[in-house]
């Protein structure tokens, strides 16, 4: 197993030594990075009783069935631990201050582009922060034993970034949710959350379909208006069910969603995805980041958007060129 048992002793030992710790993770958050801070959350609210354990951050509707973020204030900050999950680089955590603590812990599985926190837990093998704080509790054993609660996020973070352990998988992953499964979740239920949809959702997927751009060579493009979402009665978030259907056509290397954002400037949410090529520096590029194979990023003008395109069509030329060696 990857796990540094000494970076998880000085881990143990910080929580230890604060009554207040206040959890983070990354802007727009997914189920892993949810996951993860709750889960984590629900460890310590469990093992330490009488510590304040704050969830910071903003709610997201579509994932409210994890849980929902606390209130937290400027003042919270002044003699706190903090600990921030899942996120690469300081400017995508979300929640002010929380660079104002007394201490700053960072629990990672991303590609190292900001070193931040003492200590600094990052391993990019795992298949997700949920995955390693699974771990975390595994090997600390007695000290922060796993509970129902934790498990049921935890597991929910693992299947949210290995697609329903499609990608990004291991041996360790496996064993993790193995381990989660025996506190008696509802597996069932979980994984429903990531395939049934309203019906209005369900159908944008047809929308998805037929307004793919396919480039070449096994790239496709779809952009998504305000109008769009409007049209078809849905949310922004709801529109990421779609961002893989290319990932089902024969010959497929990347593709790109550019989702219009609500507001009076110009701005589109990117998503990025890849079967090969490497994304995720093109997405540092604009604002963003990610995995090697599964990024975001923000694009500011139509511009832009071109910029990006041309740029993940010569990664995957590249990326072409160096298999047919």
């Amino acid at each position: 197993m990857y796990i540094d048992t000494q970076k998880i002793q000085a881990l143990y030992a910080k929580i230890k030594a604060f009554d207040t710790i206040i959890i983070h993770r990354h802007q727009r958050p997914d189920p892993d990075a949810l996951g993860s801070q709750l889960g984590l959350k629900a460890l310590l609210v469990n093992k330490f009783p009488n510590k304040r354990i704050l969830a910071a951050g903003s709610n997201l509707k579509s994932l409210e069935w994890l849980g929902m973020m606390d209130k937290v204030t400027k003042e919270d900050y002044q003699e706190a631990l903090v600990i921030v999950c899942d996120t690469a680089n300081r400017p995508r955590v979300d929640g002010q201050h929380f660079d104002q603590g007394q201490a700053l812990v960072k629990i990672d599985h991303h590609v190292l582009v900001d070193s931040y926190g003492d200590p600094e837990l990052v391993y990019t093998q795992s298949s997700s922060t949920s995955e390693m704080v699974t771990y975390i509790s595994k090997s600390l054993g007695a000290d922060l034993p796993m509970t129902q609660e934790a498990a049921i996020l935890l597991y929910a973070g693992i299947l949210g970034d290995t697609g329903r352990f499609l990608f990004s998988t291991s041996s360790d992953t496996f064993t993790a949710a193995a381990y989660l499964t025996e506190f008696d979740l509802p597996l069932r239920e979980l994984t429903d959350h990531f395939q049934v949809m309203p019906l209005a959702e369900f159908k944008f997927h047809s929308f998805a379909m037929e307004n793919l751009d396919l480039l070449e060579p096994g790239i496709a493009v779809l952009h998504i208006s305000q109008a769009d979402i409007k049209a078809h009665g849905i949310t922004e978030d709801q529109t990421n069910s779609v961002v893989n259907i290319p990932s089902q056509i024969e010959g497929m290397y990347a593709w790109l969603n550019f989702v219009e954002q609500e507001g009076d400037k110009p701005k589109w949410r990117v998503r990025l995805r890849s079967k090969g090529p490497v994304i995720n520096k093109i997405a540092e590029e604009h604002g963003g980041g990610g995995h090697p194979m599964a990024a975001g990023a923000d694009a500011y003008s139509q511009e832009e958007i071109q910029t990006i395109i041309e740029k993940i069509q010569a990664a995957v030329a590249e990326y072409r060129k160096e298999q047919s060696k």
